[in-house]
Formats: structure tokens, C-alpha cells, sequence
């Protein structure tokens, strides 16, 4: 009788085992595995001057911080002037064009704003990823000659 219970407890742990095995195997399968790719970020951006005179720039540095990371993420800005005339540009580039679409290649950066007018002057820049999630920035430069 003792063989018999012994037997059956055997079994019973070999079952409970085989289970449990199987539900760890079930669930390691490729087709369950969820690979996050898609992470909301933030745009961390430094304090920038409130005045400008014409032809004078202002530094923007700026940081791009994701809630997680995807190697395979890409970053994109666009941005449009409503107010005043100025150039925006990445470092030396070339300045770049309203409501185009420009990729960036790193997630911390200086983008340099050169006032071309003589009022106050107000630009929006929108950073993108390559999963839609966006975030604007507003900017607004008051003319050093109006302030005095």
C-alpha cells in the first residue's frame, strides 16, 4: 500500500512538473512575445534669452528623453514662424524651411535661432518620432530695441 501511495505522489509531482514546464514554453513562444517599440517622450529644453535684436542669434539646446528605448526609434523636427522673421538652423547647417520635415540624428542637440526682423518674433518647433508621438515648443522673442 505504501509503494502504491508513493507511486501515485511520484506521478502526481512528475504531472505538476510536465504543467508547469509546459505553461513556461507556451509562454517563451514567438508569436506571444511583445517587444515594446513604441516610447512617449519629452522634450527637456535649457532657458533661452526673452529679447533678440536683429541679425543676433540665440543658442536652443535641447534634449529628446523617451519613457524607454527602441534602438530603431527616429526623431524628426518641423517647425513654422507665425510671428516676425528669423532663420532656424542645426549648428552650421543650412537654415531650414517652414513646415518641412527634418530628420535629427542625435537626442541631444543646439539648434540656433537668428532674429531677421525688427519686431517680436514667435516660432513653434514640433519634435516627432517615427510612431507619431509628437510634442511642441513654443518660443517667443521680444525686440531689444522695443524693450529699451
Amino acid at each position: 500500500m505504501k509503494n502504491i501511495i508513493n507511486t501515485a505522489k511520484i506521478q502526481l509531482k512528475c504531472f505538476l512538473l510536465l504543467f508547469v514546464i509546459g505553461l513556461f514554453l507556451q509562454s517563451c513562444e514567438k508569436d506571444d512575445l511583445e517587444i515594446q517599440q513604441n516610447y512617449p517622450f519629452k522634450v527637456s529644453v535649457m532657458p533661452v534669452p526673452k529679447d533678440i535684436a536683429k541679425d543676433e542669434y540665440v543658442e536652443i539646446r535641447i534634449k529628446i528623453i523617451p519613457e524607454g528605448n527602441f534602438a530603431d526609434t527616429k526623431y524628426y523636427l518641423r517647425y513654422f514662424q507665425f510671428e516676425g522673421a528669423g532663420k532656424l538652423q542645426y549648428y552650421n547647417t543650412q537654415p531650414y524651411f517652414p513646415n518641412d520635415i527634418y530628420p535629427l540624428y542625435e537626442k541631444e542637440f543646439r539648434l540656433y535661432y537668428t532674429s531677421t526682423s525688427e519686431v517680436s518674433q514667435s516660432f513653434t518647433v514640433w519634435f516627432s518620432d517615427s510612431f507619431g508621438n509628437e510634442e511642441k515648443i513654443e518660443f517667443q522673442f521680444n525686440n531689444k530695441k522695443l524693450n529699451g
